[in-house]
């Protein structure tokens, strides 16, 4: 545990000025060890009563639970919850929050990230990065305003939100450019700053510490459910994200066909990819031909939430896409492997 120890939170602000603090968790390793950071220098600055974490809910786009060797693996939305409430953070201090769009009656229903690309045209890139914008900031922002609208009547000013996320420097070329600290919105209503506590943590000392806390680790991290091996996908959250490497990918075509076919469709209907390099078609072709990695389970995606999903999505491909398919990013294919082209 001593790697663990020897990275330590990014420092951060002073706790006690914030009037919310308000982590986002995703559910995997990274969630988990910032919830463990934040607690920790909560309850030193004794406002433990003033942290509410939030879970922003992409629905069966989310790694589920799995059913493996008798034993059921908890999905990303319920780990979400149990790493909030396992540092001492109460459960009504938790809320899982997804976005939503008119249904029938007056109602409220999912509206999942597949749909909206679907309805867009266009997958997620660099520079336009609109899943993290629509599916999850902006959804946790929304859920913030009830707190800043019944605390700005008692403080007759604006209210100061510390946004805490797991972020990590060594993650990617752009996080690894990111500051710890700093603010990032500032309106007549709220004042928010950011503070990534794990922003200096490297992957070995996230995965050591992460050992030391298994009911918090979600089962795709290894090769199957429980095996503790970490052989499974780097990543956690949105299981089919085009922002992931390849091993991760295949692994999730894989362990997610019925899921992987769905995104298949809207790739053919709309013209573009997933990635620049790499079409979902062509990965489900190389997992299912060349075998390599072993999914080791396979997520049957057969419950009410995904034929839901199903039919929004194929619902949004009779219509025009938003985008016109001409503004899809230029294509550039890769080798897979001999027989496995991504150039089609």
């Amino acid at each position: 545990m001593s790697a663990c120890l020897a990275a330590g939170p990014a420092r951060g602000p002073d706790l006690a000025s914030y009037d919310l603090i308000a982590p986002q968790l995703s559910g995997g390793n990274d969630s988990a060890l910032t919830m463990w950071l934040l607690m920790n220098a909560a309850r030193a600055a004794g406002v433990t009563e003033r942290v509410r974490s939030f879970h922003a809910c992409l629905g069966p786009l989310d790694w589920p639970s799995v059913t493996y060797q008798g034993t059921v693996w908890p999905g990303v939305a319920e780990l979400a919850a149990l790493q909030s409430t396992a540092f001492g953070l109460p459960a009504g201090q938790h809320t899982q929050v997804t976005r939503t769009l008119p249904g029938p009656g007056g109602s409220r229903m999912p509206h999942s990230l597949l749909t909206e690309i679907a309805a867009y045209g266009r997958f997620p890139r660099m520079g336009s990065k609109f899943c993290t914008k629509a599916a999850k900031e902006s959804v946790v922002s929304m859920a913030w305003t009830p707190y800043v609208t019944e605390m700005s009547r008692e403080l007759g000013r604006p209210v100061r939100i510390l946004k805490v996320q797991g972020h990590r420097r060594d993650e990617s070329r752009l996080r690894s450019t990111m500051a710890a600290f700093r603010t990032v919105q500032v309106n007549s209503a709220r004042i928010v700053d950011e503070w990534l506590p794990a922003l200096e943590w490297p992957r070995p000392a996230v995965r050591e510490w992460s050992q030391d806390h298994p009911r918090l680790r979600h089962w795709t991290y290894d090769s199957v459910p429980g095996a503790g091996d970490f052989q499974g996908t780097s990543r956690c959250s949105c299981s089919l994200c085009g922002f992931a490497g390849l091993r991760d990918l295949l692994l999730a075509v894989a362990r997610r066909p019925r899921l992987a076919a769905l995104y298949a469709e809207v790739e053919t209907a709309r013209g573009d990819r997933l990635r620049p390099d790499w079409s979902i078609t062509d990965l489900i072709r190389h997992a299912s031909t060349c075998g390599i990695p072993d999914p080791g389970v396979i997520c049957p995606d057969n419950g009410p939430d995904f034929t839901a999903l199903e039919r929004q999505v194929r619902t949004q491909l009779t219509q025009p896409p938003r985008k016109p398919v001409g503004l899809a990013a230029h294509h550039t294919g890769r080798t897979l492997c001999e027989g496995c082209q991504a150039t089609t």
